[in-house]
């Protein structure tokens, strides 16, 4: 959904803004966004796995240790990662600004930053735009989604409702990222909110189930970054009981979709990417072994030059396949690009016609390549682009 052709639906018990701070070298460019809830609300996250984290998302963690926040303080343009004790400053200066105009704990604010690593994030900025920060507080999200961008070509933005206890619940996420992506938990950001009851715990529970559904199976360029961070929020501003049970899972349900097409638009927007395919693994023992070999195939650099040139090369794919540590015989592989079959049974159906055919699926800008490796119940995907030379170029001047 492209954020910039409507106004995004109210979530009840959020307020969003998104301006121009300064903090991003381009002049008027949106750089400093915040959700705020009504008050301290249950709240959860997910966090990079990267051994280098930068300094918001160090103290985010220890601000979430008790599942509750009141407000999402988001920059562009500075990942203020690699920054030492004067990032870690910045961080705490920087959340004890928007505390203070909001009224309320320090604690209660989480941080989240992206752009550049290795420069300490400057304070100017937020002390100049803190006032008006506060005061263009709304409940369109909007210029939110449009403020916590860097390299991505539009904000990505899902929204879905679902139903429990005979009440209709909302869910909003919003997510940007476009390289260093390969999230485990790259310079990806994503934030949901529902106006649906939850504690603390179930709502962790449920992220982190999401995430891996989601989130933990695209890849742009194998990058994960120092910045990747989720995060959560639950207003219960609709009405009714805790959620457990079916309504839990109710919801878990509509965040993985909305989650999931807030990933798969990352990955469409993967920096120069001009395909997005989906590696679908089956028949493995286990979907632990068919999830090594769908990353495995979808973070190879063979198979995704080849995407860019619509080649449908069997060899990178199997090749992939086999040196993902997964036991598996070839002679039993099939493999499909959309519906074209082009090997099987340890030969190659690869004549000059189904070359054609498998090209032409791989023009698409979205499609299919199914890999069948014996007649296990182990299935899994992910979702990958293609790697060509506006990557490079992109990211060879990306400081510049």
């Amino acid at each position: 959904m492209n954020a910039k052709k409507k106004g995004l639906a109210p979530v009840a018990g959020f307020r969003f803004v998104g301006l121009a701070a300064g903090i991003k070298k381009k002049a008027g460019a949106l750089d400093l966004g915040a959700i705020v809830a009504d008050h301290p609300v249950p709240t959860a996250a997910v966090f990079t796995r990267n051994r280098v984290k930068a300094a918001p998302v160090r103290l985010a963690a220890r601000r979430l240790r008790n599942l509750q926040a009141r407000a999402v303080l988001v920059n562009a343009g500075n990942a203020n990662a690699a920054t030492g004790p004067a990032g870690e400053d910045a961080a705490l200066r920087t959340t004890a600004l928007f505390a203070e105009a909001l009224g309320c704990a320090e604690g209660d604010v989480i941080p989240c930053s992206t752009g550049v690593i290795g420069h300490v994030l400057p304070i100017e900025p937020f002390e100049r735009a803190m006032p008006e920060l506060v005061a263009a507080l709304g409940e369109d999200a909007t210029t939110f989604s449009q403020a916590i961008l860097t390299t991505d070509k539009g904000p990505k933005v899902a929204e879905r409702t679902f139903r429990a206890q005979r009440r209709d619940y909302r869910v909003l996420a919003i997510g940007k990222g476009a390289g260093m992506i390969h999230p485990n938990m790259a310079t990806t950001l994503a934030f949901a909110v529902t106006d649906a009851p939850l504690e603390g715990t179930a709502l962790r529970a449920v992220l982190r189930a999401a995430t891996d559904a989601t989130f933990n199976a695209i890849s742009v360029d194998g990058d994960t970054s120092t910045n990747d961070t989720i995060v959560l929020m639950a207003s219960g501003k609709a009405g009714g009981k805790p959620l457990t049970g079916p309504g839990e899972r109710a919801f878990e349900a509509a965040l993985t979709e909305a989650l999931g097409e807030v990933a798969q638009a990352i990955v469409a927007d993967g920096e120069g990417a001009e395909h997005v395919a989906r590696i679908q693994v089956e028949g493995l023992r286990s979907t632990k072994d068919a999830r090594k070999i769908a990353e495995t195939i979808a973070t190879s650099m063979l198979v995704k030059t080849a995407m860019h040139g619509c080649d449908p090369n069997w060899g990178r794919l199997l090749a992939a396949a086999g040196r993902a540590g997964v036991s598996f015989d070839p002679d039993q592989a099939e493999v499909t690009i959309g519906d074209v079959a082009i090997f099987r049974d340890g030969a190659t159906l690869l004549d000059a016609a189904t070359e054609k055919r498998a090209a032409a699926v791989m023009k698409r800008p979205r499609y299919s390549i199914t890999l069948r490796l014996g007649g296990g119940p182990g299935t899994a995907h992910y979702d990958t682009c293609d790697l060509g030379h506006a990557y490079v170029t992109l990211n060879a001047d990306y400081r510049t």
